[in-house]
C-alpha cells in the first residue's frame, strides 16, 4: 500500500500480556506485521509491552525485568523489534523497562527506524506513585535537560529530556503513561517539531473503584489527550494494554484497553475496545496540522514573555 508524501501512516497494538516475555514480544510483533500489512509506516507498542505490569508492589527481584537498550549488551527485546523494522520496513516505537547502569533503571521507549537503525530513547519525565502504581520505586525520572532542535535524530548517547526523532516517514514525539495528564510535557515536545505524539500506556482500574469510578476515570484519560491534540493541533496516538493482571496479596489491575488516535482537531479517528486485542491503523495527513494551525493559530498567539511563572511550584 503506497503512502502519499503529504502522509505517513501509524499503528497502534493493543495486547493483553502475560509473565512469559518471549510469548509477549512475539505477540506484540504479530501486531506490528499486521499493522505495517495495513499501511502502517510507525508502529507504537504499549508501556513495558514484554511483561506485565509489575510495578503493582516494591519487590528489589523485579529489577531483573530490565534490559539494557544500546550497545553489544542489548537485551533480546529490543534486538527483536530491530530485526522487525527492518525486515518490515517500518518504525518501532518499543517501551520497555531499561537497565541503564548498575542500580540506575528508566521506564524507556527506545525509536526504531525502518532500517533497524536505534534512532534514540526516550525516558519518562513524570513517575507516579500510588496504590498498585509504585513506579517511584523501580524508575528514575529521565533527565531533564532538553537538546535543541538541531540535535534530534542523535544517537541513544544523546538522548535526554524531551525529544522528536525524526524517523524515514514523519517527526514523532513519545510520552509515556503518568507524563499524559501534563500539557506542559505535550506543548514541549511539540515546540520540538514533532508531527505526531505517541502516548504508550498502562492504565487500568483497581477493581474495588471501578463500578465508583471507572467511568469517569476512562472517560478523563481519553479527554486529557484530545486535549493535548486541539492545543497543539498535532495527531496523538494513546495505546494501552488490555486484561487483568493479578498481584498476589494484593488487588490487581484491569487494564481498560480503549487505545486510540487523535486528529489535530482532537476528533478521535480509530479507537479500540476496553476488553479485546487490537490493532489500529490511521493514513495522518500532515496538511491537516497546517490547515488546524492557520485557522486556529495557538502557537501564533502564545504570550511566551508572560509565560516564566509556569517554572514555579506555587505563586502564592
Amino acid at each position: 500500500m503506497s503512502t502519499p508524501a503529504h502522509a505517513f501512516g501509524i499503528g497502534l497494538v493493543q495486547r493483553a500480556c502475560s509473565p512469559d516475555a518471549a510469548a509477549n514480544v512475539r505477540s506484540a510483533l504479530e501486531g506490528v506485521r499486521e499493522a505495517a500489512s495495513r499501511g502502517a509506516q510507525i508502529v507504537c507498542l504499549q508501556e513495558m509491552f514484554n511483561n506485565t505490569y509489575f510495578c503493582k508492589t516494591e519487590d528489589f527481584a523485579r529489577f531483573d525485568l530490565a534490559e539494557p537498550i544500546d550497545g553489544p549488551d542489548a537485551g533480546p527485546t529490543i534486538t527483536a523489534c530491530r530485526d522487525a523494522a527492518k525486515a518490515l520496513n517500518v518504525a518501532i516505537i518499543a517501551p520497555i523497562f531499561e537497565k541503564r547502569a548498575p542500580g540506575l533503571y528508566h521506564n524507556s521507549a527506545a525509536v526504531i527506524d525502518a532500517g533497524g537503525e536505534l534512532l534514540g530513547v526516550y525516558r519518562k519525565m513524570t513517575i507516579p506513585d500510588d496504590p498498585l502504581y509504585y513506579e517511584k520505586f523501580y524508575f528514575t525520572p529521565g533527565d531533564a535537560d532538553t537538546p535543541s532542535p538541531d540535535s534530534l535524530g542523535t544517537k541513544v548517547a544523546a538522548a535526554s529530556g524531551y525529544r522528536v526523532f525524526r524517523t524515514r516517514f514523519a517527526r514523532v514525539g513519545v510520552l509515556i503513561c503518568w507524563d499524559q495528564w501534563y500539557p506542559e510535557n505535550a506543548r514541549i515536545t511539540t515546540l520540538l517539531g514533532a508531527e505526531a505524539l505517541f502516548y504508550p500506556t498502562a492504565i487500568g482500574w483497581h477493581p474495588r473503584e471501578k463500578a465508583a469510578h471507572g467511568t469517569v476515570q476512562a472517560d478523563a484519560w481519553r479527554t486529557i489527550q484530545r486535549g493535548h491534540a486541539i492545543a497543539n493541533e498535532l495527531f496523538v496516538a494513546a495505546v494501552n494494554r488490555t486484561g487483568f493482571e493479578p498481584e498476589p496479596g494484593a488487588d490487581g489491575i484491569e487494564f481498560f484497553g480503549g487505545s486510540f488516535i487523535a486528529d489535530p482537531a482532537g476528533q478521535v479517528v480509530a479507537e479500540a475496545p476496553v476488553s479485546e486485542e487490537a490493532v489500529l491503523i490511521h493514513q495522518c495527513d500532515r496538511r491537516a496540522i497546517e490547515e488546524r494551525r492557520r485557522h486556529w493559530p495557538f502557537l501564533r498567539d502564545r504570550r511566551v514573555d508572560a509565560f516564566a511563572p509556569i517554572t514555579r511550584r506555587w505563586l502564592t
